[in-house]
């Protein structure tokens, strides 16, 4: 048994790593972009390593810092099966198009012959049970608790080993989606350590939070900006939004929706939320619970939608013009592009704005500038002086703290007898390493 990793050894981005149990057979787990300082470092996103041998593709989530070299991939030559959970298989082709957008090309032609050929390769998989892998190789797919139908993959080799790779971990916390699953044991651990060496604050912390920011927004009059990747946090702040809405009608006898508009500025975080919806059957118990009394949690009445680029680019003048209390939701998450910065732009001078930080913000990328609390960020080639209000709410994080990783790894059935840490910068890498040590497992 041999594992090289592509990316996300010595980073948190870039995830891909290649599993050998013979010298000419192995399985992908992942093919993502590098992003932030992990991209400087990487800065030819083109496949470079052999796939010759590889018998297939393990895909944890479609999250682009797991997906997006997928086209490189495909390009190098890659024909084999792509396995992943059922949610996934439907995120899948609509996440490519919009990173061929970006990246590659807007022909609609190329985009469709792509999605076409993703479609022809993914295998969709039921999680919970074993499926046998040309080579002689069984895996079996378990809840990650990060995105919607984000897997953990355990592996069984053909000399009996096991390997299981977490991909990202949610917290447990999110009622949208199930909570992480434990594997039975494992002979390699693979598992991520974003926030290896931090806390996350309670979720009753995080909504108050959030209320107090919603508050401040109707008393100012300001644009709240929350930068949020289309999917998972933008599905997880509309669902709690929804619940502080009907929390402060039912409490205080009014209603904050004739007051303040929560606007949604990103086509595909709307077609994401379509889907979320589509597929309940995939939600956390609290989620579907609350389908009970309230048919639509992710919908209301003061949420609107922003469609093409000139409805965008009216949306933002309006805001300006008007000054009327306003909640944008829009991506990028962490800043890089797309139609946050165009908010960010208009309105990161001005006092009355907030903006809140919900997701990990990756070294180098102009989020993590914001939200370190620097003076002034640069934002497409222009410096914007930051006089706006920052916030970051760790508490919507999409990955595990280091409690939850922690508690992922000690209620093993058996304790793994070796742990490789992925997926983290080098102080929480070694600040979670030293304790996983000092509980005595072996990382290696």
């Amino acid at each position: 048994m041999k594992l090289i990793h592509h990316g996300a050894q010595h980073g948190v981005t870039g995830s891909c790593h290649q599993l050998f149990w013979e010298k000419n057979q192995s399985v992908l787990v992942d093919c993502g972009i590098f992003q932030g300082d992990d991209a400087a470092k990487h800065p030819n996103p083109e496949i470079e390593f052999s796939i010759e041998g590889v018998v297939g593709m393990l895909l944890t989530h479609v999250h682009a810092d797991h997906v997006g070299r997928l086209p490189y991939l495909i390009a190098a030559g890659f024909e084999q099966p792509i396995y992943c959970s059922i949610p996934t298989a439907r995120l899948l082709p609509l996440v490519m198009a919009d990173s061929l957008k970006i990246g590659f090309t807007r022909s609609r032609n190329l985009i469709k012959r792509f999605q076409s050929k993703i479609q022809q390769l993914i295998r969709p998989l039921p999680y919970n049970a074993w499926h046998d892998v040309p080579g002689g190789i069984k895996i079996r797919l378990r809840t990650a608790g990060h995105v919607l139908g984000s897997t953990l993959f355990e592996v069984d080799l053909p000399d009996g080993k096991r390997v299981v790779f977490s991909g990202d971990l949610g917290t447990g916390n999110d009622p949208l989606l199930r909570d992480p699953v434990c594997p039975e044991r494992a002979d390699l651990l693979i598992l991520e350590s974003t926030y290896g060496d931090r806390l996350h604050p309670s979720t009753a912390d995080r909504q108050h939070t959030l209320e107090t920011i919603l508050r401040r927004t109707l008393d100012d009059k300001g644009v709240t900006i929350i930068p949020a990747f289309s999917l998972g946090r933008t599905q997880s702040i509309l669902y709690e939004m929804n619940a502080i809405f009907e929390r402060i009608q039912s409490t205080e006898g009014r209603s904050l929706m004739k007051q303040v508009d929560v606007i949604v500025d990103s086509p595909l975080a709307s077609r994401f939320t379509e889907l979320y919806r589509d597929m309940k059957e995939f939600w956390g118990i609290e989620a579907k619970a609350k389908l009970e009394t309230d048919d639509q949690p992710l919908v209301f009445e003061n949420l609107t939608t922003v469609g093409d680029h000139r409805e965008h680019r009216d949306t933002v003048n309006y805001l300006a013009d008007r000054r009327l209390p306003a909640i944008v939701i829009a991506g990028s998450g962490m800043c890089t592009g797309g139609r946050v910065v165009n908010y960010l732009k208009r309105f990161i001078g001005d006092p009355t704005t907030d903006i809140v930080f919900v997701g990990y913000q990756a070294g180098g990328t102009p989020g993590n500038i914001i939200s370190r609390g620097s003076q002034w960020v640069r934002l497409n080639g222009r410096r914007f002086d930051v006089a706006a209000k920052v916030h970051q709410i760790h508490g919507y994080s999409a990955h595990a703290d280091q409690a939850d990783l922690l508690r992922f790894v000690e209620t093993m059935p058996s304790p793994p007898e070796q742990i490789r840490l992925v997926h983290g910068e080098y102080q929480p890498k070694q600040v979670f390493a030293e304790e996983l040590t000092e509980r005595g497992f072996n990382v290696i």
